[in-house]
């Protein structure tokens, strides 16, 4: 039986980052602190660095000055496979490496957890399958992933990512290729997983999305600069309208802002 182990409160934290991204000057240092309960929302135009800056919060792109904590301690200091069983990332891309039914790369999400060589247990696939039950995805664990549509697989990237377990959740655009329902179901998984003590950290091209779902918010715009806060002092149409040089309507629905571009 595999023992998931982990502390109850957990913070994944920047001090002076700064994102290496070629041919583009020093960017605003970023000063995070991401904790558990939190659902953070990360917007931006194209080329912002978005998701440069996830990878480098996943540790797959050394920043180019500053630092990265876990828990106050850096992140370079841990083995790989600790900080996996802490962290995960779900690609905004997928590519298949090999061939591999949908229950299988599930599983791929125990490996951090697992000693080398080390057999997934029962439990383990329980686990996958539960994951994949929530994602609804479950019927379609014997398919080859390669079979799947773009939502599909979205959704199984997902489930993987809730097979490993981490206490922090990066995303990048999980709401990709998936319809309406979809969106919802997996932004909704995303809260409660929120609620049940995970951090969520994700990129987002949909500012509805943001507005209705995320606490918190992080505006990165393509000069390097960047600003942060609550999701109801980042929500603002001047500060929304400068990042995406369009302008912006705003209407409430539920009690949530909701934002329309205007003709030009």
């Amino acid at each position: 039986m595999v023992i998931t182990k982990r502390p109850i409160m957990q913070t994944l934290s920047t001090r002076k980052l700064v994102i290496d991204i070629p041919g583009r000057p020093d960017g605003y240092p970023l000063n995070l602190t991401i904790e558990a309960g939190q659902v953070w929302g990360v917007l931006g135009p194209n080329g912002a660095g978005k998701t440069t800056l996830l990878h480098t919060l996943a540790g797959l792109r050394a920043p180019r000055a500053g630092s990265l904590l876990l828990d106050d301690q850096p992140t370079g200091s841990l083995k790989r496979r600790a900080f996996s069983q802490q962290v995960g990332l779900v690609f905004q891309d997928h590519q298949d490496g090999f061939p591999a039914t949908v229950l299988e790369t599930a599983l791929i999400g125990r490996h951090p957890w697992l000693s080398p060589w080390q057999m997934e247990s029962a439990d383990d696939v329980a686990m996958a399958e539960r994951a994949l039950e929530a994602l609804d995805v479950l019927h379609l664990k014997d398919r080859l992933v390669s079979t799947l549509s773009g939502g599909e697989r979205q959704r199984v990237a997902i489930a993987t990512l809730m097979t490993q377990a981490p206490h922090t959740w990066l995303l990048d655009e999980p709401s990709n290729h998936l319809d309406l329902h979809h969106q919802v179901a997996v932004m909704k998984l995303l809260t409660e997983r929120a609620k049940a003590g995970n951090a969520i950290f994700m990129c987002l091209h949909d500012l509805n999305l943001a507005a209705r779902w995320c606490d918190n918010i992080l505006l990165m715009y393509p000069d390097g600069e960047a600003c942060w806060g609550p999701a109801e002092r980042m929500l603002v149409p001047n500060a929304l309208e400068r990042l995406y040089d369009q302008d912006l309507q705003t209407v409430e629905v539920d009690g949530a802002p909701f934002f329309v571009p205007k003709r030009g």
